[in-house]
């Protein structure tokens, strides 16, 4: 009996010694099970698919955005015409202002001539010396040609000069021999350049 009684306070004993060891070992259990995943949230996961995307309203979205792309790049097109039309007005106000400044002071210069030939005017009236009225007149005859100059206007040279079609118009032909043929023999006009244009064609008696 005592036997028994041993046997059965050593099972307690030993039991009792366990739990005092693992006193939290049935909390982390039920802990443990209660966070394991259930078959049932494993199947409802599985069942789940993946959202359908409707390709109608993907096409939907992609014309929406090919047309605001259209919108930006008709914006952009506008405004670089307007700013071509705004330069294109501005550089053509610029050429006018810059011609009409040229012209100004090419008359302003050319006052200066107006005025030596009023005096020269003077002079024939009040003069009988033909001989300073003359040297007058070419004074300012000279300061004129020097205004041309000035303004790259040059006279086109005649003097022995072979007949030339981008310099010289031909206005008659004469028989002046054989040495002569091809050449200018009388200037009737002068011809005028400005810089490497001509402005106006020397008219001119070919020798043949």
């Amino acid at each position: 009996m005592n036997m028994f009684k041993n046997k059965s306070y050593k099972k307690d004993t030993m039991s009792k010694k366990n739990k005092e060891q693992n006193p939290t070992s049935q909390k982390d259990m039920q802990k443990n099970l209660a966070q394991e995943p259930t078959n049932e949230n494993l199947n409802n996961e599985e069942v789940q698919e993946p959202t359908q995307t409707n390709p109608l309203q993907e096409m939907e979205e992609k014309i929406n955005q090919l047309e605001a792309k259209v919108a930006e790049l008709e914006d952009i097109k506008l405004r670089q015409m307007a700013e071509f039309d705004n330069y294109r007005r501005r550089t053509n106000k610029e050429k006018l202002e810059l011609l009409q400044n040229a012209g100004e002071r090419i008359f302003v210069d050319m006052l200066p001539l107006v005025d030596d030939f009023e005096r020269a005017k003077d002079a024939m009236v009040k003069t009988d010396d033909i001989d300073s009225v003359r040297q007058g007149i070419d004074l300012i005859y000279n300061k004129f040609i020097g205004f041309l100059a000035s303004n790259d206007v040059k006279v086109i040279q005649t003097d022995d000069a072979d007949f030339n079609t981008d310099l010289h118009e031909a206005i008659t032909t004469f028989a002046a021999g054989e040495d002569k043929k091809g050449k200018v023999i009388d200037c009737t006009q002068k011809g005028y350049t400005l810089g490497e244009k001509v402005i106006r064609f020397s008219k001119v008696v070919v020798g043949e």
